[in-house]
């Protein structure tokens, strides 16, 4: 690329951002195209946005969209704010006038089989990634097995099932002619272009493999499937890769692997199925565990970097990649032959094996890609940036446009200096603390990190991750009291924050501070970084390295406070549930006269004790806020006196024949079930005897989802009439020209709703509220739950269900509610509306309410006049804490 000229007039670069498309990781790519909005835009780079649908239908959308939960609410509001193009030739045409390259977020079909490229290719449109052609070739699992054995690659032994072409006797004889039993011999079926874990199973023998890929083919996943060995005794590993070429010269650099840990359980259903699928890959479980580096031996190590190297460059691949694979340190009988003694992936200490080649790797927060670059040196925005940067430079019509960003970046940097110079170098220190020991960790790790994250993006901030945990860590948790004095708070290098549980985060703590692992990790970090600056160095538009090597630190609570005085800093409490909703650690900084986001510490426990939040509300009946009658027992009451009598007593004092129990002093949802019968009310009093950490779904009465519990079990429950409403769903059915609408009853007055509250103390705002629906006959999926957020949002109510007076009404009851609660900051309240008057029944306040990266109070602040963006948002909260502490 030629450099940029003195006088290089300055301009931003056009990149167009497409996500969705027709496969069943649209959830994923929908998530992975909101990470690289939020990392890559600024001034120099202008993002617009565009979704594919299930029916290959392009749309132009807002930024804001992508906040949305799920595809399924992504979906249906597509009919109402988005842009749509007839053909896929046209919004070919309107990118090629629009955007100056495009970066595709699409994982599976039409993103990673070539499809997208081929329209790219045809219009002549600079893109980010691998050509069209060697997509094709690399996304089959089946085709790419070939194609690594002739470049002379080992390879897992596999046979192909291809749509009515199944014969079970070949079947057998493959069996038999890997050393297999084919009554049970263990192998992994899976289709050949599904993309990432996508309908991967666990067979034994060749009845039940067959069996299985007959499943996937007449489920529609794929049309035909390949039987795999299962490589017992594996360690599975991942490694992104990077192109840092110049031109079309490319040379690919390896990061550090992850070596996946798929950790042992009592559950036979883990038992039976140990492989990396899409739950174990996406969703936050204990059932796998990070290692990166490998903890292999280093020759095995640099054999992964180099063979992945060697790959990318005879698939032909372009910018980066994501490469799966396999380290067997005991000898396979499957694999064993002479043929196989010359090919690579033979080392001293076992065999290495790629088999998936991720052409487009996701880009969630806490993904491999952004996990490996942390150990490198790169940041998010860094490490997007360059990719984009090195695919621009492939690209001879974009070399004026690629100088012009050069030129603007440069110019943008040089003015932040000529400020710090001018006003000094001092940063205001923010500390964000989340995790605990509640039900709620997991979803307290997803909200710190998101709110770290976009702190980061703020020159004059210096924002610090710090994770609270268990004195002696997650293993003996359950069986201490969580308090003020019995845990911890680790400070958290960049790198470690990128897990998807808070045991995991914690464990990678004290890996990392164990010296041998501190010795191998320095070594190899230096080595890839060494190649990385060698290489990227001689690129005119390259920035350095932006994440320094650093080391968790251990304090206890009060010691981190002590701590966080002496630095002036803030602290984002994103701790959900326990001691950081319930005044614990809102005292504790209080006292210190440390400044924190959020209500004080009277006000967190009055929100925290839902009998107390009730009290003192009680008297604004008159006003239009109500609340339900409750009926508050000891659980060691429930344990000791027959459902039944309790079950009649419910019935006649609530008036009800329907109840809703609740732990009294919990975060939200923790312990929440309908109970309908005696019989229910046993199953969930045996649940709390026998200290359960969940109901399994659908064992009461009444269809339901998995129930997290409260651990250690409440000292008090509360019992309240269930409140009936009317069932909003989106229906499928054609009606007006429109394939998907809103069907509602409107035979009840009340909706549950949920609404975000913001500002000082006495002065609360309250955003627009939201609706949560679900689509007629679908039970919501554990991957949507935690994919983007809960069923289909509806914010703010529409019109068809709710007049613009009972709307302002409703949104004047939760400003007095937050006010008369003390609340300050923000909160999320959940109640009941009355969609004629707007008058509400309260259910509950969160005051330290879910910051997931779709969550609804994102949703709310974009629908504000202007719009407010997440890292806005997040800003804002932290500038009402310094504003409440001056």
């Amino acid at each position: 690329m030629a450099p940029a000229a003195a006088g290089q007039e300055a301009r931003p670069l056009r990149v167009g951002l497409v996500c969705g498309g027709p496969s069943a990781e649209r959830g994923i790519s929908l998530n992975s195209a909101r990470s690289v909005l939020d990392h890559i835009q600024g001034e120099d780079l202008l993002v617009s946005c565009y979704y594919i649908d299930c029916g290959m239908n392009a749309y132009g959308i807002s930024p804001a969209q992508l906040y949305s939960n799920t595809p399924s609410d992504f979906d249906f509001k597509l009919e109402c704010l988005a842009q749509e193009f007839r053909s896929l030739p046209e919004f070919a045409e309107h990118l090629s006038a629009n955007v100056d390259i495009v970066f595709p977020v699409i994982h599976g079909k039409f993103g990673e089989d070539g499809g997208i490229q081929e329209l790219l290719e045809k219009a002549k449109i600079p893109f980010v990634g691998t050509t069209s052609n060697e997509c094709r070739r690399a996304f089959d699992k089946h085709n790419a097995s070939l194609e690594l054995d002739a470049r002379g690659f080992l390879t897992v032994p596999n046979f192909l099932v291809q749509k009515d072409k199944l014969d079970k006797s070949k079947l057998e004889d493959w069996f038999r002619s890997i050393n297999l039993n084919k009554e049970n011999g263990k192998v992994v079926v899976k289709p050949t272009r599904a993309g990432s874990s996508i309908g991967v199973v666990v067979t034994y023998g060749a009845d039940e493999a067959a069996e299985k890929a007959v499943g996937i083919i007449s489920e529609g996943i794929d049309d035909k499937v390949i039987i795999e060995v299962f490589l017992e005794g594996g360690c599975e590993f991942t490694a992104i890769v990077i192109d840092v070429g110049t031109t079309n010269n490319s040379h690919p650099i390896v990061l550090l692997p992850t070596e996946v840990e798929l950790l042992s359980s009592s559950n036979s259903e883990i038992q039976e199925d140990t492989i990396f699928n899409y739950r174990r890959k996406y969703l936050p479980t204990q059932q796998v565990a990070y290692h990166t580096p490998p903890r292999f031996p280093t020759e095995v190590i640099d054999c992964i970097r180099e063979g992945v190297s060697l790959l990318f460059r005879r698939f032909g691949l372009r910018d980066f990649a994501r490469i799966d694979g396999w380290f067997i340190p005991t000898p396979t009988t499957s694999l064993s032959s002479s043929e196989n003694g010359g090919k690579f992936g033979n080392t001293e200490y076992g065999t290495v094996l790629f088999t998936d080649i991720n052409l487009i790797s996701g880009m969630e927060q806490t993904s491999f890609l952004f996990q490996q670059a942390s150990k490198v040196g790169f940041s998010h925005s860094r490490i997007l940036r360059t990719i984009v940067q090195h695919a621009c430079s492939r690209f001879p019509s974009l070399v004026p446009s690629n100088n012009a960003w050069t030129a603007l970046f440069r110019k943008m940097q040089s003015a932040k200096q000529a400020e710090v110079i001018q006003n000094g170098t001092c940063k205001q220190k923010a500390f964000v603390i989340f995790g605990g020991d509640t039900s709620e960790r997991q979803v307290s790790l997803m909200s710190g990190t998101n709110v770290w994250l976009n702190l980061q993006g703020f020159d004059d901030l210096d924002v610090t991750p710090c994770l609270l945990t268990p004195a002696n860590g997650y293993c003996s948790s359950h069986n201490q009291d969580f308090s003020e004095n019995s845990c911890d708070v680790w400070t958290l290098p960049y790198s470690l924050v990128l897990r998807h549980t808070t045991e995991e985060v914690c464990d990678a703590c004290f890996e990392a501070i164990e010296p041998e692992r501190v010795a191998i990790t320095s070594r190899l970090r230096g080595q890839v970084m060494k190649e990385l600056e060698q290489a990227l160095s001689k690129q005119d538009w390259f920035a350095g390295f932006d994440i320094a090597d650093e080391q968790p630190s251990k304090y206890s609570l009060q010691q981190w406070i002590n701590y966080v005085k002496e630095a002036k800093a803030v602290v984002f409490i994103a701790v959900h549930g326990g001691i950081g909703e319930d005044g614990t650690i809102q005292s504790l900084l209080e006292s210190a006269g440390v400044p924190y986001t959020g209500p004080g510490p009277i006000a967190s426990r009055t929100c925290m004790d839902k009998v107390a939040t009730s009290l003192a509300v009680d008297h604004l009946a008159s006003h239009g806020i109500h609340t339900i009658p409750k009926d508050v027992r000891a659980s060691e009451e429930l344990l000791q006196t027959s459902p039944v009598d309790i079950w009649n007593e419910l019935k006649t004092k609530l008036q009800t024949v329907t109840v809703c129990v609740k732990p009294a002093r919990d975060g939200c949802s923790t312990g929440v079930a309908r109970l309908c019968c005696p019989e229910d009310l046993e199953v969930y009093t045996n649940a709390l005897r026998r200290k359960l950490q969940r109901l399994p779904a659908n064992c009461l009465s009444r269809a339901h989802g998995v129930i997290e519990m409260p651990v250690p079990p409440p000292e008090s429950l509360i019992f309240e009439p269930y409140i009936e409403t009317d069932e909003i769903i989106i229906s499928n059915e054609a009606r007006d020209d429109s394939s998907r609408h809103l069907v509602w009853k409107g035979e009840k007055k009340w909706l549950e709703i949920t609404v975000g509250v913001i500002g000082k103390r006495g002065e609360m705002h309250s955003l627009n509220p939201s609706i949560t629906v679900k689509e007629s006959g679908d039970i919501l999926s554990l991957e949507e739950k935690f994919q983007g957020g809960t069923g289909i949002n509806l914010t703010p109510p529409p019109a068809s269900i709710m007049s613009e007076d009972a709307l302002q009404k409703c949104k004047s009851c939760i400003e007095m509610m937050a006010n008369t609660l003390g609340l300050e900051g923000f909160s999320r309240i959940d109640a009941f509306v009355n969609v004629r008057n707007g008058e509400v029944l309260l259910i509950e306040v969160n005051t330290v309410p879910g910051m997931t990266p779709s969550t609804v109070l994102i949703h709310q602040a974009l629908t504000e006049e202007p719009p407010i963006y997440p890292h806005k948002f997040f800003r804002t909260l932290l500038d009402l804490a310094f504003a409440r502490a001056n």
